[in-house]
């Protein structure tokens, strides 16, 4: 094994010689590498060089950290950690890049990425592939190949020729040609002199390819400018009509920098305003309470069964528009509300035939809970949900529409960027709020695109939906991380502002201070939102027990009303507006659906006496007596459908009325008139035409109108889709740390050859017959010594371990396992062999 004075000469060596914890680092940071566990470190090592791993790996990496590796990709390998710090910073040299360049190479180093010591720094063999420029993959940092490649398809001749035009002495092969050609161009004091010498014309044309890309066109007979460029390799061929400026070349020009301009510290957050926290923290209450109401009214209207599902799934656009009428909001606010309902399990498909969409039984255990608890489920679950309200109305990857409720909108990065936005505004002082183009340059500088992502910035619209849905949502308040929102994150507590001027600041002295907070397990997040509705309990208003009946037949609610004063005087008037004050408006026809319902004139007069803290007003009392006396003086049942009326000159009335001619009645009797309609199409009929009939079963009884609420069997919410495998937390890391070092202590302690003619493969397992086994088995437990085996498991998984074994009997060796740390048995049958250990093991 490796020890750190010993270079490590691979990356599973340089794995063996971390610890621990720095092990335990590298598979937080890449969960992937332990999904399955590896049997020991050179698989590990092996799978931390796969493609996928690396460029998942490489698009988690903050922008200095991912220059860092783009610029090992272009150096030579290995390179020197001076090396590394000159293409960084430059020939003139950067503070800020000398302060920032071990920690980038840090974390490279930390994910596996680069291995070795600072004199051998190697960047691992598929990363620097990924990274280094080809035709085919530009570099990021706009340089082409060495001269070493550009001139691996040139003819001997050609190649002379060009040494001998750059001025130097001829060589005896290509291959020292080229690297005497490399010399001249990484030699600063040679290169100058050679480039003084250019034509202006030429200089031109190497400046417009210095910072990429370096390829160029030219025709087969090169205008002199050119002609000089190539005949001293200042420009080199890589195919028919095609040139490219060389690395070396490039890097001369550009004072040895990699890149035209390097980030070493992150942009920094700029508040725009600092406001003073009681007002963030109303606001914010302001607006969950909002939410609140808004995700009542829209489970409300879809109360006695919402919109059908489409046959694709989800919600069509036209029943998207009616609910955005109703909840008086654009349509994508709507499909967040919709969303977010559907998220937290309040929401779901009822799966009939007729298949529609309605609230779940956990609604109606939500309403029952106290509305801080009842805000916190949603926070929860627009914190971990990966369905993106946002994406509505895009197209998907067969130009679909995608809507609302319906299958396309999981993006497994959005709880992720909620969270990290979040976060940001944790580290700022109390009450600042930063502008949204700060916290996405900061999010773009911890995440930089690469490749084809460069085209659909989905982090950067993420991060936008994260603003608007938490400022909606009443986590955040005028722009600033309310106290609720800070405890449900499970924040420390905020800095102090340095004032707390109310409104905009042309230069606000405040500072973000960086706050990691990773995510909370299970048991975390439930304290952490124990507190947030702790803190959010007394910002809400308490729901009242009255309202103020005014002379204009009107009904002004000053805030939340009771549940069960909500839900009667729902029935009992229309809403008009809403807002702080709720206006609810008395009409014939609301009075008469509150008669349907079972209630009579007393029960009105009654409730509304009780629950106003003015008298009735005169018009509203008449109102309801006048609606009173006629409600049920006509009555409809089944004959097809059938009037009847003590008062025959009431039915007469109908008869000549013009608008009951769809109806098509014909009088059965003095006080009984008939048709072909249903009672359904009779009774709206007959109250068009101002009647108010009451519907009676077929004893004659009248038929109180009461709907059952629609609710779907019960639910389970959506289970968020993970952008890739989880963060390993701190036990499973430690099992399988332990896992990986007792497989690889296995596969690397020395052992003695079984057979010299025919010695085990590095890894393989130890082949023996059962009689061989048994009687080293039998000598190891006299001889108190330790063995080598093979064993197989009962899901048929191979692996090696290092046994002492204790007793063997019944066909089963009772052995203490180094490996494991502890005492086994195993079944004879399925070791594959034994091996004794070398002597110096």
């Amino acid at each position: 094994m490796s020890t750190p004075a010993t270079p490590p000469r691979s990356l599973a060596e340089a794995l063996r010689i971390r610890d621990d914890a720095s092990l335990a680092e590298l598979l937080r940071a890449r969960p992937d590498l332990i999904t399955p566990v590896p049997t020991d470190l050179t698989q590990l090592a092996t799978r931390a060089g796969t493609r996928a791993s690396v460029v998942r790996a490489l698009e988690r990496l903050d922008r200095f950290a991912l220059q860092t590796a783009e610029a090992l990709a272009v150096a030579a390998d290995p390179a020197s950690y001076e090396e590394l710090h000159g293409l960084m910073s430059g020939d003139e040299g950067d503070p800020a890049v000398v302060t920032a360049l071990p920690r980038a190479l840090g974390t490279l180093r930390e994910q596996a990425l680069v291995w070795g010591g600072d004199d051998r720094l190697r960047l691992v063999r598929t990363a620097r592939e990924l990274l280094a420029p080809s035709p085919q993959h530009p570099s990021p940092t706009g340089l082409g190949p060495s001269v070493q490649e550009a001139t691996a398809g040139m003819s001997p001749g050609r190649i002379q020729e060009i040494v001998g035009a750059a001025g130097l002495s001829s060589t005896h092969d290509s291959v020292s040609a080229a690297a005497a050609l490399t010399g001249l161009f990484a030699d600063r004091r040679r290169m100058g002199a050679l480039l003084a010498g250019a034509p202006a014309e030429s200089r031109e044309v190497l400046e417009r390819l210095v910072w990429g890309p370096p390829y160029g066109q030219v025709t087969a007979d090169p205008a002199p400018r050119l002609r000089w460029l190539l005949d001293r390799g200042l420009l080199l061929p890589t195919a028919p009509g095609t040139v490219v400026l060389p690395r070396e070349v490039a890097l001369h020009l550009r004072g040895g920098r990699a890149h035209r301009a390097t980030e070493p510290m992150p942009p920094a957050l700029e508040p725009t305003a600092v406001h003073r926290p009681q007002v963030v923290d109303t606001t914010a209450a302001g607006q969950a309470y909002t939410a609140l109401a808004t995700v009542e009214e829209l489970l409300k209207d879809w109360d006695e069964g919402g919109p059908t599902v489409l046959r694709a799934g989800g919600l069509s656009v036209r029943d998207l528009k009616r609910t955005a009428v109703a909840l008086d909001v654009s349509e994508p606010v709507a499909a967040f509300w919709v969303e977010l309902a559907y998220a937290a399990g309040l929401l779901a498909s009822d799966g009939e035939a007729d298949e529609r969409y309605a609230a779940t039984p956990a609604y109606d255990e939500w309403l029952e809970r106290p509305a801080a608890e009842r805000w916190t489920r949603l926070a929860e679950a627009w914190l971990t949900a990966t369905r993106t309200a946002g994406v509505v109305g895009g197209r998907d990857a067969k130009d679909r529409t995608l809507s609302a409720l319906g299958p396309g909108l999981d993006r497994s990065a959005a709880p992720e960027i909620r969270h990290r936005v979040l976060t940001l505004l944790a580290g700022l002082p109390e009450g600042a709020s930063p502008s949204a183009e700060s916290v996405l340059a900061r999010l773009k500088w911890e995440r930089p695109l690469r490749g084809p992502q460069q085209d659909d910035d989905l982090r950067g619209r993420l991060a936008k939906w994260a603003l608007s849905e938490a400022e909606m949502l009443g986590v955040t308040g005028r722009g600033a991380l309310s106290a609720h929102g800070r405890a449900l994150l499970g924040a420390p507590a905020p800095a102090k502002p340095a004032h707390s001027k109310e409104g905009p600041g042309d230069k606000l002295p405040v500072h973000h201070v960086p706050v990691v907070l990773e995510p909370l397990s299970s048991a975390e997040q439930a304290t952490a939102s124990a507190a947030a509705t702790r803190l959010l309990t007394p910002l809400l208003p308490e729901p009242l027990d009255h309202v103020l009946l005014q002379a204009d037949l009107t009904a002004v609610a000053p805030g939340p009303l009771q549940r069960p004063l909500a839900d009667m005087l729902g029935v009992l008037a229309d809403v008009e507006s809403k807002g702080g004050a709720t206006v609810y408006r008395f009409t014939p026809g609301s009075v008469r659906r509150a008669l349907d319902a079972g209630r009579t004139a007393s029960d009105l007069q009654a409730f509304l006496a009780t629950h106003s803290r003015t008298p009735v007003p005169q018009p509203l009392a008449y109102l309801i007596d006048d609606v009173a006396r006629k409600h049920g003086h006509l009555r409809v049942g089944a004959a097809s459908a059938y009037v009847r009326c003590d008062d025959d000159a009431l039915l007469n009335e109908i008869l000549a009325d013009k608008r009951a001619a769809g109806l098509r009645l014909r009088r059965l009797a003095p006080t009984v008139l008939a048709t072909q309609a249903d009672p359904a199409t009779l009774l709206d009929g007959l109250r068009t035409m101002g009647f108010a009939p009451a519907a009676e079963s077929a004893e004659g009884d009248v038929l109180i109108t009461r709907v059952d609420a629609h609710r779907t069997p019960p639910r389970t919410a959506p289970e968020p889709v993970p952008d890739g495998p989880p963060t390993p937390d701190a036990t499973l890391l430690a099992a399988a740390i332990r896992a990986i070092r007792a497989g690889d202590l296995a596969s690397t302690t020395p052992r003695k050859p079984t057979d010299a003619a025919a010695p085990l493969a590095p890894g393989g397992l130890p082949r023996t017959s059962s009689a061989e086994t048994l009687a080293t088995m039998q000598a190891a437990v006299l001889t108190g010594e330790a063995l080598w085996i093979g064993y197989v498991n009962a899901e048929g998984s191979a692996s090696q371990r290092v046994i002492a074994p204790i007793r063997v009997e019944g066909g089963f060796v009772t052995a203490y396992d180094h490996t494991a740390d502890e005492v086994r048995t195993y079944p004879l049958h399925r070791v594959t062999g034994v091996a004794e250990l070398a002597d110096e093991a």
